[in-house]
């Protein structure tokens, strides 16, 4: 086969027989409009010469005339048959009728496929391939068979030429042909080959399970029964794709059994789900899915209005950038969430809607009249619609049954991965729950001291960097509170310090650093203030307490804190400014109470 180049073969070449390998050719006939293009083939040796699925009855006056171009017809001992479909056994009743069919001609076959060729009433023998070890020697020339069940009936099975190293593959590689071609051109021909294979073979797995087996063999030329030749490279290719092909496609068919429709759909619905399986990331997910919406659909944005289970609604839009806000859905969508989830929107089955939809969630109330097309993903425990996309359009669009029933897949899948997303918003919202609850006293809802230590690491290495950024803190201690809880019980403790935290966040900003210290004790960190500003903070909560009421307390009762200010040196660890601070505070107390001192 070295000194044949089959990548010159051209259409013109097809009307004799075609050298394709070291005596093997191709005796097919081309027949115009016809996307199943089916294939004999002759392996020539001598009175042992071999005809590789013969064909039907409107091919076999054309591959018997090729066939005579190279040899006299009755040199042709074995007629293989891969399978029992007409288009290759339809010949065998007239070449049963041949007046010189030589009487030792055989039909090579599985016994499975025997059992349904035999009435054609012909009267040729048949050679199983299972009852002689697979292989068939042809006296110099040995021939292997390779069994690959339900590809595409149960008794299926396929021929390997080692002298060659060309597989006769049956109805796998075989090929959908619209513009038909001998030998494969590029790989642009794995598109022909897709369809042909969702819908013939029955499932992934099983094609899979053929592929294995047959790429135990050194492979040089694959010659398939429909479509066109595979050779060098483009095997690894083919073989690579047919591999994470999805098969069965009449499964997802309703009443018609277009394939390329069937393989359209069914492409869409692996692209999506592949999608959401790539994608963690909900905004990666959206965008990849709006491209794969746009190849059928003029969709212009896609977007997602789900609920929690505890009712709070969520929106997943281009706007949010596809981050989850707790949302209403726009007024014109919100009876949506009422309709049956096993409903289109409207029920008339009507595909786009006209609604005063907003460019943006805050402009609920505008009205761009915009087309969309609504679908429910997933639904309540009362079977009521939970979750919706909203396809925005960019016009109006027939809802074919095609498009219908793509729709209604994808919204499962669709259904899916909002529901995933949810779960993850669910649980951020969990984990900041636990976090807040973390770093936060429970009591006071002021931070703990784990917040101080983990958020103050950052800012003084801040500090650390730059001189000029400056950290300044107030240490707070109740006075006398020992004797409050003493005389009065835990519970007025309690309430004394609550108001007094109270009192502490209503003094302090956003960017300060309120913390409970311990028991009685408060500290507030302020970050880029000077010691005056916060010495003049630390008096303002002193003054407050001074004339707070709590409960509990006898009338009159007067509540005093002391308060010690410091200011951190670059470089100086937390422990040392802390112990800075309390030592001002401890300074304030012996020196009366009810002040703030400030220690350089």
């Amino acid at each position: 086969m070295e000194g044949i180049d089959i990548r010159k073969i051209t259409l013109a070449d097809t009307g004799g027989a075609v050298e394709i390998g070291e005596r093997v050719w191709w005796v097919g006939q081309h027949l115009p409009d016809d996307l199943f293009q089916c294939h004999s083939y002759l392996i020539e040796h001598g009175d042992q010469s071999v005809l590789i699925d013969p064909g039907g009855y409107l091919t076999f006056e054309n591959v018997r005339r090729k066939v005579e171009e190279i040899i006299p017809f009755s040199n042709i001992r074995y007629f293989v048959c891969h399978h029992q479909d007409p288009d290759i056994t339809a010949s065998l009743k007239l070449i049963d009728d041949i007046p010189d069919l030589r009487g030792d001609a055989v039909v090579v076959t599985h016994w499975r496929a025997k059992e349904l060729i035999k009435h054609y009433g012909i009267k040729m023998p048949f050679w199983e391939v299972e009852e002689h070890g697979w292989e068939l020697d042809l006296g110099g020339r040995i021939l292997r068979f390779v069994f690959t069940p339900y590809l595409h009936f149960p008794g299926a099975f396929c021929t390997y030429d080692p002298l060659g190293r060309i597989m006769f593959s049956s109805d796998i590689f075989g090929g959908m042909t619209s513009d038909w071609s001998l030998v494969a051109r590029d790989e642009s021909y794995f598109e022909d080959i897709r369809p042909f294979h969702e819908h013939y073979m029955p499932s992934r797995e099983i094609l899979l399970h053929g592929l294995l087996k047959l790429e135990e063999f050194p492979i040089k030329l694959i010659a398939p029964q429909h479509g066109s030749l595979i050779h060098g490279d483009l095997i690894d290719f083919v073989i690579k794709r047919l591999k994470q092909l999805d098969c069965g496609i009449f499964a997802l068919a309703r009443d018609k059994t277009d394939i390329r429709r069937l393989s359209l759909l069914n492409k869409t619905l692996k692209d999506i789900t592949n999608t959401i399986i790539m994608y963690r990331d909900f905004r990666d997910t959206a965008n990849a899915l709006l491209e794969i919406l746009r190849r059928t659909l003029p969709v212009v944005s896609i977007e997602f209005h789900t609920s929690t289970a505890e009712g709070g609604p969520i929106y997943l839009a281009p706007e949010t950038r596809y981050r989850s806000v707790n949302e209403k859905p726009p007024e014109a969508l919100r009876d949506i969430l009422g309709i049956d989830r096993n409903e289109w929107y409207l029920k008339s089955r009507v595909s786009c809607i006209k609604s005063p939809l907003p460019a943006k969630p805050a402009q609920l109330r505008g009205n761009t009249n915009e087309l969309c097309l609504v679908i429910p993903l997933f639904s309540n425990v009362s079977g009521k619609a939970q979750a919706m996309a909203v396809l925005r359009l960019a016009h109006d669009l027939e809802l074919t049954e095609e498009i219908d029933q793509m729709l209604e897949q994808m919204a499962n899948t669709f259904g899916v991965a909002v529901e995933r997303e949810t779960f993850y918003h669910m649980l951020d919202l969990e984990r900041c729950k636990f976090y807040e609850q973390s770093i936060r006293d429970p009591l006071t809802g002021l931070y703990s001291r784990f917040y101080m230590e983990e958020s103050l690491k950052r800012v003084m290495h801040a500090h650390d960097r730059n001189e000029k950024y400056s950290i300044t803190m107030a240490m707070f201690d109740l006075d006398y509170f020992k004797q409050i809880n003493d005389t009065h019980g835990h519970g007025v403790g309690d309430e004394v310090i609550r108001k007094v935290a109270a009192v502490i966040i209503g003094a302090t900003r956003a960017s300060d650093i309120p913390i409970r210290y311990g028991g009685e004790e408060f500290a507030v960190f302020l970050i880029g203030n000077s010691v005056e500003e916060c010495v003049s903070m630390a008096e303002k909560i002193r003054e407050k307490i001074s004339r707070l009421v709590c409960d509990g307390l006898p009338g009159g009762y007067r509540l005093t804190i002391s308060a010690g200010v410091a200011k951190r040196r670059q470089t100086e660890p937390l422990a040392d400014f802390l112990k800075r601070a309390d030592k001002a505070l401890y300074q304030a107390k012996t020196e009366g109470r009810d002040r703030v001192l400030y220690l350089d």
